[in-house]
């Protein structure tokens, strides 16, 4: 068995090239052009979405302060479009992305080019697709370097790369979907994890990257994943956090990291460990009695001058439903600078997360899996939200989204059964613009607990606060970190808890708020805010540009 591994890898092994970054650049061009390209995974061959034919597709570079134009261009059967997620789009939400929200979706054949700037930002981000699960294969890297002269606020890195964790289906997923969603039920799950597109060393694609010994390695890890929080480690070596979704951090060190879908975590590697191969791994984390793609990806930290018939070290995980590390984890999570995390707060909001079943005549059982904000599922317009909004177009959203549920109940007791249907609605929550707001996003035992990572279109947010159980109004909001809590833009709901987060409405627009877990998007688990113009047209949705997409 380990001279046909060695076999299979020195075959078929990938081999990091590290991609320099352009700096004098103040405009950056790219092509998208979506084509659907035939690849092999797990020994089954099918063909895929894909950016310029490639999975992952390619790494958009840029530097603070640049401007930004990305040229999408469909030539796959189904309408798509692409979101830049993290980029804060500031009064600019036609590049955002998501389908039927901020823009409809371009048509085959069709055109249109994402134009925005890169302000305030650096770090690592990433781009995906927005609509249906098309994001299982087209998603890729964002880089965004600081201005010219400006250090990293850690020790430069002789080298860096991206790792992009994701999901693969031997099968058609769109097929899946479509086929889960006639039975009311969630469709097949993944039959592997990958890192860089490629599932490991069980099978005959693994990816690798070479290092030289006394070397500093930056490592930018994006969880592209479908459905799955995932822990992730390199066999002998610490990892130094200096980075969470674009925003340093106070830097620790820790042997395994997690990071929900949608979240970004960049990390400095001492390759100070004796020459040899060591695997690099990730797997899920789950702590809710749910069934998940349980297998484990991996790839290869290669010294060089190792020869590749080396059988490597495998790295020690944290097990599947770790929870205690995982709150641990999350708790050392740190911003490096937060001057700026709202003391006083003009508005706020309580969400409960719950699952359930609607009727559903045509379905396997009679009923269909829902997932609700507020016992509200969210129906999604025939027209993009922003445009609706922009042009005050009547008939397409509500702006009567709750600040809290309905009614209110043991959230996280005894599972509930009963009682579980869901009001169906386009219904979004109208905020002044610059005003402060604290949303409290609450797990619910609504069939069952499970752990859901938010993320917010538009904007950063300081996580301020996170716990088991209910929330409780009184107590909890003392024990909030305002001095230096992590800044994210998407953030994970411990299962049977609670977290809080704060942000201030500085973006006009429509902005979507959502589970990143698709199956719940899908589900109707996602909400979007109308944030008002503020005064004068520096504080105003930008005009729509002229080739914005038509449904």
């Amino acid at each position: 068995m380990a001279s046909l591994l060695c076999i299979f890898l020195s075959g078929f092994l990938t081999f990091l090239t590290f991609s320099p970054v352009s700096t004098n650049a103040v405009v950056k061009r790219y092509q998208f052009d979506i084509v659907v390209k035939n690849v092999s995974r797990l020994c089954h061959a099918k063909p895929i979405v894909t950016v310029n034919g490639r999975y992952p597709g390619p790494t958009i570079y840029a530097r603070d302060g640049d401007r930004v134009i990305v040229n999408v261009t469909n030539h796959a059967q189904y309408n798509l479009s692409i979101h830049w997620h993290g980029l804060k789009q500031f009064r600019n939400g036609w590049a955002d992305g998501p389908a039927y929200i901020t823009q409809c979706p371009i048509q085959r054949g069709d055109s249109y080019a994402y134009d925005f700037n890169v302000t305030g930002q650096r770090g690592t981000l990433w781009w995906h697709a927005h609509i249906l699960w098309l994001r299982a294969t087209v998603h890729g890297a964002i880089v965004i370097m600081p201005k010219e002269g400006v250090p990293f606020p850690f020790p430069q890195p002789h080298e860096e790369a991206e790792l992009i964790l994701g999901e693969w289906w031997n099968g058609d997923v769109e097929a899946a979907v479509k086929q889960g969603n006639q039975l009311g039920l969630p469709p097949n799950m993944s039959d592997a994890h990958t890192i860089n597109g490629k599932p490991g060393p069980l099978f005959p694609y693994t990816y690798a990257v070479e290092v030289e010994s006394g070397k500093t390695y930056l490592f930018r890890i994006i969880n592209a994943a479908l459905n799955d929080e995932l822990f992730f480690a390199i066999a002998g070596h610490n990892m130094t956090v200096v980075e969470i979704d674009a925003v340093y951090t106070k830097p620790f060190l820790t042997d395994s990291l997690l990071i929900a879908p949608g979240q970004t975590t960049n990390v400095l590697v001492l390759a100070d460990r004796p020459p040899c191969r060591y695997f690099m791994a990730a797997r899920p984390f789950n702590d809710a009695p749910i069934p998940v793609d349980n297998k484990t990806a991996a790839g290869i930290l290669q010294y060089k001058g190792i020869p590749t018939s080396v059988q490597p070290t495998l790295p020690l995980l944290p097990t599947p439903n770790n929870s205690a590390f995982a709150n641990a984890y999350n708790s050392k999570l740190r911003s490096l600078n937060s001057g700026t995390v709202p003391r006083s707060v003009d508005r706020r909001l309580f969400y409960t997360i719950g699952l359930g079943t609607n009727p559903c005549p045509s379905c396997l059982n009679g009923t269909r899996l829902v997932a609700s904000l507020n016992n509200i599922s969210f129906v999604m317009p025939k027209v993009g939200l922003l445009q609706a909004h922009y042009f005050n177009l009547s008939g397409v959203f509500r702006q009567d989204f709750p600040d809290k549920p309905p009614k209110a109940f043991n959230y996280t007791g005894a599972p509930l059964t009963a009682n579980l249907g869901t009001l169906l609605g386009t219904r979004l929550s109208r905020v002044a613009f610059n005003s402060t707001v604290e949303l409290v996003l609450q797990d619910t035992n609504l069939l069952t607990v499970e752990s859901h990572p938010f993320h917010l279109h538009g904007y950063n947010f300081y996580v301020v606060g996170r716990g088991v159980g209910n929330f409780d109004p009184e107590k909890d909001p003392a024990k909030f970190n305002l001095v230096d809590p992590p800044e994210r833009n998407t953030v994970g709901v411990p299962t049977g808890g609670w977290t809080a987060v704060r942000f201030r409405a500085d973006n006009p627009g429509v902005w979507f708020m959502h589970c990143h877990l698709e199956l719940h998007t899908m589900w109707g688990l996602k909400m979007a805010f109308v944030v008002e113009n503020g005064n004068g047209p520096e504080q105003s949705v930008l005009p729509p540009p002229k080739d914005l997409p038509l449904c």
